[in-house]
């Protein structure tokens, strides 16, 4: 007859749900009446237990629980005070964790970002690159080929008016000239800019 499950895990130094999970996948066998021998499940939990994967060697655990520090104050029951070296994580585990930690906050900057450009493309302030691009160029083309037949509209109107004229008067062309490029212009401020 052997002892209990939570006697074998108080000793062992686990928690009784460890000892239950070790007799479940098959790590320690249980004497017939559900007990445990603790000689025969220490060697089977050594045996079958991955030591590359534990988180200090199973003969620490096994010893005398470790003396009070001489830091520790007298009054202080021993779980008050853990020694300096249990409270920093293993190297792998404070780099995992630091890299979870960075890789959530990335995913979460993420996500905000994404639903801001979200919300601002339903509110209308946002509108495609390709479409926005495509009516650029439209607007671009219809700019230069208005310039470019600009001048055989107006070339026939001067020349009316300053045969009419007789002479060619300097002042007289440019004002002329003035007021065909400010309505051509003004032509060209009325086009309204449209994404479809």
């Amino acid at each position: 007859m052997g002892i209990s499950i939570r006697a074998y895990a108080r000793e062992r130094g686990v928690s009784d749900t460890a000892v239950r999970k070790a007799i479940k996948v098959g790590r320690i066998t249980p004497e017939p009446d559900g007990t445990i021998n603790p000689a025969t499940a220490d060697a089977q939990w050594m045996h079958n237990t991955d030591q590359a994967l534990q988180r200090r060697p199973q003969a620490e655990a096994r010893q005398a629980p470790p003396a009070r520090p001489p830091s520790q104050p007298e009054h202080l029951p021993p779980h008050a005070h853990k020694p300096e070296a249990s409270l920093s994580p293993p190297p792998a585990a404070a780099s995992s964790g630091t890299s979870l930690l960075q890789a959530r906050t990335a995913n979460e900057v993420l996500k905000a970002q994404t639903n801001k450009v979200r919300l601002a493309r339903m509110k209308g302030e946002l509108i495609e690159r390709s479409q926005a691009m495509a009516q650029v160029f439209k607007l671009a083309r219809a700019e230069r080929d208005a310039w470019l037949n600009w001048p055989a509209r107006v070339s026939a109107q001067l020349a009316s008016a300053l045969t009419s004229a007789g002479a060619v008067d300097a002042h007289a062309l440019h004002v002329l000239l003035e007021a065909a490029v400010r309505e051509h212009l003004s032509e060209l401020g009325e086009v309204a800019v449209r994404v479809d």
